[in-house]
């Protein structure tokens, strides 16, 4: 079988006119939206996609808007051409690549100077609340979803899903899918889409897929790269006190802080730092005390420069 080439856009008209056309086709469309530097994680969305809709769409974009000027938007990875050759592996490829250079910028200008900052990768400062506005170049509308995004990572990334929630937006009216795929490692993130979607009257299907994680049980992220082996090592601690979490869980061992004091302790012992470990109700994603429906254990810790987060969905 022949290798499908998918269409390359950069720009959000062209995108837009090429999703209208397959629609007046009668096509359904899946959206896939991605940071870049893909990896089998990445394909396996792609994979669900495709039981879902006829065409489907991946987005690499890295988002300025979800990145405080702390955090590590200057070495975010990227390999625009290996992401396409690694979509050109899927079965069934992918039909179209959307990689616009600026969403933010509305300037008649093309080439503005965000766009310089953005392609060295180092468009922030301190003293600015995203990368976004630390070039004040017009953007001032943002997408919340006020009570979800508060907890978890949106504690110490106080920035991040207000970014994630409007880049979402935005792809959704340039793509106009009809069904998009969110990977459950980011399981925050998807909840967040998820009410967005049901808030906002959004004509379209939210898609969860499960976690892909590498042959050691490590959870696959673009960040896994700056990984050193023995902080590779390390990080595994924190599959192994999930598993362990579910287990006790299991054999009736249901309060939360006994779990989360234990999950604590193992990874701190193995190296890392913990940004936060809790147990929280799987659409709500409100603490709990006790373990009574179903909840998800979500943790994000570091193994030296780089932060990890990871979960998982269990009942008792």
């Amino acid at each position: 079988m022949a290798v499908k080439e998918p269409v390359i856009f950069t720009e959000k008209d062209e995108m837009r006119k090429w999703s209208r056309s397959m629609r007046s086709q009668g096509k359904t469309i899946g959206l896939v939206p991605t940071m870049g530097y893909l990896h089998q994680g990445h394909l396996s969305l792609v994979e669900e996609a495709h039981k879902h809709t006829k065409v489907v769409v991946v987005s690499i974009y890295v988002n300025p808007g979800q990145f405080s000027p702390s955090e590590d938007l200057s070495t975010y990875p990227s390999d625009f051409h290996g992401d396409i050759l690694k979509l050109k592996s899927v079965p069934g490829g992918v039909d179209a690549v959307f990689g616009p250079n600026n969403l933010y910028d509305y300037r008649e200008n093309k080439k503005s100077e965000i766009d310089v900052d953005m392609e060295n990768k180092n468009s922030c400062k301190k003293g600015v609340v995203s990368c976004v506005e630390e070039r004040g170049i017009g953007h001032e509308t943002w997408v919340r979803v006020e009570k979800l995004e508060k907890g978890l990572c949106g504690k110490s990334r106080p920035v991040f899903f207000r970014g994630v929630a409007t880049i979402v937006t935005k792809l959704f009216n340039i793509v106009e899918p009809d069904v998009a795929v969110f990977g459950k490692k980011d399981y925050q993130q998807w909840r967040i889409i998820q009410r967005m979607v049901r808030d906002l009257d959004f004509g379209i299907e939210i898609v969860g897929s499960d976690i892909v994680r590498d042959t050691d049980g490590l959870a696959l992220s673009s960040r896994n790269v700056h990984l050193s082996p023995k902080e590779r090592e390390k990080a595994l601690s924190i599959r192994k006190s999930l598993l362990k979490a579910k287990s006790d869980a299991k054999i009736g061992l249901v309060n939360c802080k006994e779990l989360t004091d234990t999950v604590v302790q193992t990874i701190t012992q193995a190296g890392g730092r913990i940004d936060y470990a809790e147990i929280v109700e799987q659409e709500s994603l409100e603490a709990v005390e006790e373990i009574k429906n179903p909840v998800v254990f979500c943790i994000a810790a570091w193994f030296g420069k780089v932060r990890l987060i990871d979960n998982i969905e269990f009942s008792v």
